[in-house]
């Protein structure tokens, strides 16, 4: 299949490019490498450096003529949602909006878009469906939600298949402690620096992690599977960030106690989404736990710096 990944020089897209080149695809990589790096650009997919906005891609979609799109080109930090919420709203809802209107004219197939847990909000009960109410509590969350509507509509109005996903937190090689690193990431650059990392809030809060690759065969399931349909994607496992902490220090034999300071504007307490639906009606299973994720997390970064 011809198949565009926005985002395919950046985290979890660049991981998704190398399993679909790997499954025989041909792949096109849309990517302003704004926070992308061209190190993690395969060699065999077509790279077009182009903002998600700019009017110049109907020209890529010209050229490779994807039947499917996978959107994971974003602006991902709810910290700098809440400090400017025109950026956030241009990159994550306008940008979509634009890929959405090329994906009519030039009649692509599918649309694979990456949501996030973030449109919940602080969860009336744990696990987190589907179904639970949506009231996100950062533009973050509001730009990441407001797309699945749009998506909704173009798959009336133009027979576009889709499949929405909402994951959980994902972690994993190739993860950015400088640019969208999530809380594994940049516990690990602090870690191996000899740094003191730090905690917001009293490291019981609890997030629900995901390894990367379980987001990868997700996203390869969704070529064939879960038409017009959403899906959270999760471990459906709780971990407090105080205890992540520790099984990294055990991981890379290292004692070091964190700083503790007051928790930020926009997190919530405890997260945890339910995958039934995705393990139903996806065909697909996550297959790393906590652990084995963070062992070759651990290994991955350990590496770079021998």
């Amino acid at each position: 299949m011809r198949i565009l990944v926005t985002g395919g020089a950046g985290f979890i897209a660049s991981n998704i490019v190398d399993a679909l080149i790997e499954l025989g695809h041909e792949v096109s990589i849309l990517d302003n490498l704004s926070t992308g790096k061209l190190e993690y650009v395969n060699p065999k997919a077509a790279l077009y450096q182009m903002d998600i906005s700019d009017d110049a891609i109907h020209s890529v979609f010209a050229q490779c003529r994807p039947e499917i799109v996978i959107h994971h080109a974003a602006q991902i930090d709810v910290q700098t949602s809440l400090n400017n919420p025109l950026l956030d709203a241009k990159i994550n809802i306008m940008g979509t909006l634009a890929l959405l209107e090329q994906c009519k004219i030039h009649q692509v197939r599918k649309f694979i878009y990456a949501s996030s847990a973030a449109v919940y909000g602080a969860p009336d009960y744990l696990p987190v469906d589907e179904a639970h109410r949506l009231d996100p509590i950062s533009f973050y969350g509001i730009s990441k939600h407001t797309p699945e509507h749009y998506i909704r509509v173009y798959s009336e109005i133009c027979s576009l298949d889709y499949t929405i996903f909402r994951y959980s937190n994902v972690y994993g090689i190739r993860q950015d402690p400088k640019g969208e690193g999530g809380v594994i990431c940049i516990f690990l650059d602090k870690l191996l620096s000899g740094l003191t990392p730090t905690i917001y809030g009293d490291g019981e809060q609890t997030r629900d992690f995901i390894y990367v690759k379980d987001i990868v065969a997700a996203n390869v399931a969704a070529l064939t599977e879960g038409s017009r349909s959403l899906f959270n994607i999760s471990r459906d496992e709780q971990i407090s960030v105080n205890e992540l902490l520790q099984k990294m220090c055990a991981i890379l034999n290292k004692s070091i106690n964190p700083t503790y300071t007051s928790a930020r504007t926009g997190d919530i307490l405890h997260s945890r989404l339910a995958n039934a639906q995705a393990i139903k009606h996806l065909k697909w299973t996550p297959l790393y736990s906590i652990d084995q994720g963070l062992a070759e997390t651990c290994a991955y970064y350990q590496k770079g710096l021998d």
